[in-house]
């Protein structure tokens, strides 16, 4: 990211613990947001923005593996009597799956109904396009009766949202890497398009992962700091290793959600989308369909990097160029 796009976050532990209520703030921006655990709730509110009108998120699990999201979002007069009826049992109109509350408010006061509505609309929409977790809200209300103005500010409060939130662990908003949208779902790696549109990206180079005795093929690349497989790869048709939960619960996981589909002939599966992980190593697993070191599975086209030998690469690169500055600097031949 450009100096020119940077931000300044503040981030405060009301109670001085990790894993209690925390407040978050965009210097320049209006909007607040606090988030914590749903043990917290009586805590959180108590709080002035609890009585404010907002939008808010309930976040929980989608499995017992603890894999997977579930959100729901919606938006209120009065935080802290919708979050209260929400913490009641489903069977007295509450909801059970959550675990975590993220309230978003405007210090200044001025979000009015119709501007949290418009919210609740685009968020629905955005996390449904990004493709990240399990919406909960049956449907998208659609509301777009805000004045043009108004509509334009609450895009910008929604750039500011879609910021905060993954900085918190929250990365149901966050779009999907564009280098790695693909239409169209073939039982095979071998796309020309695909090809042509990752020379497009310089940051990261294609790695492959392969073994040719059982004709699984994938490919991935690293996008906004994500391990992206791309769409099309294949992966063995079920796990293979001994591990029980963990790489295994993720692969049945993606199985089920229908992220990794049959081939024609049943012999393997492949991925229908491209599809994010938080490490080469989960990646490699689904693949290979055992657990794996990503850092040594993917390889570069060519076969003469591993994924680590690139990285580390990357790194001597940027010490490198770090050193050349400051030989080139007026104090450079101080050292």
């Amino acid at each position: 990211m450009s100096a020119s796009k940077g931000r300044t976050l503040k981030l405060f532990l009301v109670d001085g613990a990790p894993n209690g209520l925390l407040t978050a703030e965009i210097m320049n921006w209006t909007g607040h947001l606090i988030t914590g655990p749903r043990s917290r709730l009586g805590e959180l509110i108590q709080r002035p923005e609890a009585k404010r009108t907002g939008v808010y998120f309930l976040v929980g699990a989608e499995s017992e593996a603890g894999l997977g999201t579930q959100i729901y979002i919606g938006e209120t007069d009065d935080v802290a009597q919708r979050l209260t009826a929400h913490n009641r049992p489903e069977d007295k109109g509450g909801k059970d799956f959550w675990e975590q509350v993220c309230v978003v408010t405007s210090k200044d006061a001025n979000l009015t109904k119709g501007h949290v509505k418009y919210l609740e609309s685009r968020l629905i929409q955005i996390a449904a396009q990004a493709k990240r977790c399990t919406l909960v809200n049956s449907t998208d209300p659609g509301y777009c009766n805000l004045p043009e103005a108004d509509c334009s500010d609450m895009e910008y409060f929604l750039d500011q949202i879609q910021t905060l939130l993954p900085v918190l662990g929250m990365e149901f908003l966050r779009e999907q890497p564009r280098s790695a949208q693909r239409t169209g779902s073939p039982a095979t790696a071998a796309l020309p398009a695909v090809e042509q549109a990752l020379r497009a990206n310089e940051e990261s180079p294609v790695f492959v992962c392969e073994i040719k005795r059982h004709g699984f093929f994938a490919r991935a690349q690293e996008l906004d700091g994500e391990f992206v497989v791309l769409e099309g790869s294949t992966t063995r048709p079920e796990w293979e290793g001994t591990e029980v939960g963990g790489y295994k619960a993720l692969f049945y996981e993606l199985v089920q959600q229908g992220l990794l589909a049959p081939s024609p002939d049943g012999k393997l599966r492949y991925f229908t989308r491209s599809q994010p992980f938080r490490s080469p190593s989960a990646a490699a697993a689904v693949v290979t369909g055992r657990s794996a070191n990503g850092r040594i599975e993917w390889v570069t086209e060519d076969g003469r990097l591993t994924y680590g030998a690139w990285a580390e690469q990357r790194v001597n690169q940027a010490a490198e160029r770090l050193l050349a500055q400051l030989d080139n600097s007026p104090s450079g031949n101080t050292r």
